[in-house]
């Protein structure tokens, strides 16, 4: 049978972007197929670039997020910059973008003026807190939108609130980007118009909050923060083995807990006494509770513990580390481990989530060194070699 192509195969994407919620974004587009021209600043080009050196010399931040793209630097500040940039688009179908508030509109390259000239193209902003209201202007990194999306506030210990340890505002509104465009893509193929696609960070991570805030609106308490625990089921949390591991198990119902209490405890009566047969219960006795599954854990090493849960039919995982991660034996099995190149050679890297078999696997593609297709990019929109050779010299191009 034949192989269907990558679903994306033949899309053009431009993308005017920085950090993590565009780059990852459009990196989706790019592993489904799409051509993906990166525009970065002449003056070391996106700022993740130098967020730190930890993937043998690059960062971390901009390996993950921008596998996969050809780069142009440009100084859009310079009117032939943008110039470059409005050829670029002419060709292309996707544009993505998320410059700081008002700074596309003030160079012409946001979503409503391009879609205005291109009525085919599905244009793309990201912003912090939309393009009205009160905080439309107001700076916008990550943890700050974590917080005021209430993220902290629902995570951490009973004492202390924590942002969580991944850009999950990045995140979220990058993923509403990428279901944005494909949404727009299927809507041009029946209409044969593209559109704006406007995204904000704060509305994609308030739409996670989904649990905890309809449990405060509704309820009118917030769910507590309660660590690695869980504010309304026990026992369901983290506890520590006999060779320093950590396991964590939840029981979701009554006949779990009287599996968990004969299996793994060692005391069934515990299944039928009052105060710990019903989860209202155990979570009223929760310190009790934890006591008894912490002593039968603690006396076996993780690997007996897990075992001995499995037995019993109790959800459970082990607490990994990031480095744990790397080499998990799930991922290893299902060979979700690839190398992609780089300016500094090959990489390790995760196929994407998102497998479609009977077609061709998700295309990762190389880690561009900035401005890598800058000549080559020039030359497609028609310049000359004079052309591009005065660009450089007066610093519009790098």
């Amino acid at each position: 049978m034949e192989r269907l192509p990558l679903p994306l195969e033949g899309i053009t994407v431009v993308a005017v972007e920085q950090a993590v919620s565009a780059p990852f974004a459009t990196r989706q587009l790019a592993d489904l197929g799409a051509r993906v021209i990166k525009v970065e600043r002449v003056d070391g080009g996106d700022f993740a670039r130098g967020y730190d050196t930890a993937a043998r010399g690059l960062a971390s931040h901009f390996v993950w997020c921008n596998r996969g793209k050809e780069s142009i630097a440009l100084d859009l500040k310079d009117p032939r910059g943008r110039e470059v940039v409005r050829r670029l688009v002419a060709d292309a179908d996707v544009f993505v973008q998320n410059l700081a508030q008002g700074a596309a509109a003030r160079l012409g390259l946001d979503a409503a003026t391009l879609c205005a000239a291109h009525p085919r193209l599905v244009a793309v902003d990201i912003s912090g807190y939309g393009a009205s209201g009160p905080y439309a202007d107001k700076r916008a990194y990550d943890m700050l939108v974590q917080c005021e999306a209430g993220l902290v506030s629902v995570t951490g210990t009973p004492e202390q609130p924590v942002k969580a340890g991944i850009p999950a505002a990045d995140i979220a509104a990058a993923m509403y980007a990428f279901s944005g465009v494909l949404a727009a893509l299927v809507r041009r193929g029946t209409t044969g118009r593209g559109g704006p696609v406007e995204i904000s960070m704060l509305e994609s991570l308030a739409e996670w909050m989904g649990h905890p805030l309809h449990h405060a609106m509704h309820d009118g308490t917030p769910p507590a923060r309660t660590g690695l625990a869980h504010a309304v089921i026990a026992p369901y949390d983290a506890y520590g083995t006999a060779d320093g591991g950590r396991v964590l198990l939840s029981v979701q119902n009554d006949r779990e807990w009287r599996r968990l209490a004969e299996q793994v405890v060692g005391r069934p009566e515990l299944g039928t006494d009052p105060a710990y047969a019903t989860n209202a219960a155990r979570v009223a006795n929760r310190e009790l509770t934890d006591e008894l599954v912490a002593k039968a854990l603690g006396a076996l090493d993780a690997d007996e513990a897990l075992a001995r849960l499995e037995g019993a039919g109790i959800a459970c995982a082990r607490l990994r580390d990031v480095r744990e991660v790397a080499e998990h034996p799930q991922l290893a099995a299902r060979d979700r481990w690839r190398e992609v190149e780089s300016p500094v050679g090959p990489l390790r890297a995760l196929l994407p989530p998102i497998t479609l078999p009977g077609g061709d696997t998700a295309r990762m593609g190389d880690v561009p060194a900035l401005g890598q297709h800058t000549g080559a990019l020039l030359r497609a929109v028609g310049m000359t070699d004079d052309e591009i050779a005065a660009l450089r010299r007066d610093g519009v191009v790098a």
